[in-house]
């Protein structure tokens, strides 16, 4: 049974002009964002925005290949994953250093590895430890770990993880779906979860706190939804997932046991603001977390309204108002 929660409250504080596919988001901790935009092979800068005024984005680059995930490794150094979509001969991990930036300052930006060939397309991305990064190869059907050594030697990395789970559907679906796609660690209780967009799964692995690898098989947390990227909520124990092609943002439980219905957030009934989410983040102003998350759309980009037309991509911010009992662990 699908159930409408209280309406959150949606406001636009970006937008991109149509056609932008934006991907990926990650939150400073001046609360400013990055954002990367696959299909334009872009990386680009909003500024923190207040409760009701947007603000104007700022391009910070323009990668040889697409720029998919994104994940802050020390404050304000990232690592983006770049590469082409569907070729096994170039998926790279960038570092952006932000340390003493400014807008309107170029960037520093350096590539520090070059995946093996088999990587098929790089997705979303998480810290799993203080040097260790998870990466979700949405064609390969499975996860990759790189481990970035202290003493500032190369990056090594390695399968982490593949489980038929992660698999997509090739020439099925069109256009192509992808198998696992958004990533995140839920430190407090040692899981990964992750979504699986074409098989409409999400799921969740252990991972053992010492050696930082997966343990045991992969478990069913949630099905039935087309989902892309989420955010977790760990005090609350839940996550709100973006279910892109159907213009909604979900909210589950993190303990499978609990997600015998399923909540809907934001997206029913229908409305323009959110077309195609994307990703999400929580902000990082004091007193925010589990309660107001920034969400990326795509204004139809991927899969256009009913009447054909695309809107702008947009940032969202989305006051999230109430979690259902039934969700909590």
């Amino acid at each position: 049974m699908d159930r409408s929660l209280p309406k959150a409250k949606l406001t636009t504080i970006a937008e991109f002009p149509p056609t932008y596919f934006i991907e990926n988001i990650a939150i400073r901790r001046d609360n400013s964002m990055l954002i990367t935009v696959g299909n334009k092979q872009e990386l680009w800068f909003i500024p923190s925005p207040d409760e009701t005024q947007p603000v104007e984005p700022l391009k910070l680059h323009t990668f040889d290949v697409a720029p998919s995930g994104v994940v802050e490794w020390k404050p304000d150094v990232f690592f983006i994953s770049t590469g082409k979509f569907y070729n096994t001969d170039e998926a790279f991990l960038q570092c952006l250093d932000l340390r003493g930036w400014a807008p309107g300052a170029p960037v520093k930006l350096e590539q520090v590895f070059q995946f093996p060939k088999s990587v098929r397309a790089l997705n979303g991305s998480c810290l799993v430890g203080p040097n260790v990064v998870l990466l979700a190869d949405s064609f390969a059907g499975l996860v990759w770990r790189v481990d970035l050594p202290s003493d500032g030697s190369a990056p090594v990395a390695r399968v982490w993880l593949e489980h038929e789970s992660m698999r997509y559907y090739p020439g099925q679906l069109k256009p192509e779906q992808p198998g696992i796609n958004g990533i995140r660690y839920a430190a407090k209780i040692n899981y990964i979860y992750y979504t699986a967009t074409a098989k409409k799964l999400f799921m969740r692995v252990r991972v053992d706190p010492e050696t930082l690898s997966a343990v045991g098989d992969p478990e069913h947390v949630a099905a039935g939804r087309m989902a892309d990227d989420f955010c977790i909520d760990e005090d609350s124990g839940v996550a709100y997932l973006t279910t892109h092609r159907e213009n909604t943002i979900e909210v589950v439980s993190l303990n499978p046991a609990n997600n015998s219905e399923r909540f809907i957030v934001a997206g029913e009934p229908f409305t323009e603001q959110l077309i195609g989410p994307s990703s999400a983040a929580w902000s990082r102003r004091a007193g925010e977390y589990g309660k107001v998350a920034y969400f990326t759309t795509d204004g139809g980009t991927a899969s256009p309204p009913p009447d054909g037309i695309r809107r702008t991509a947009k940032v969202l911010r989305v006051e999230i108002e109430s979690i259902p009992e039934a969700l909590r662990s």
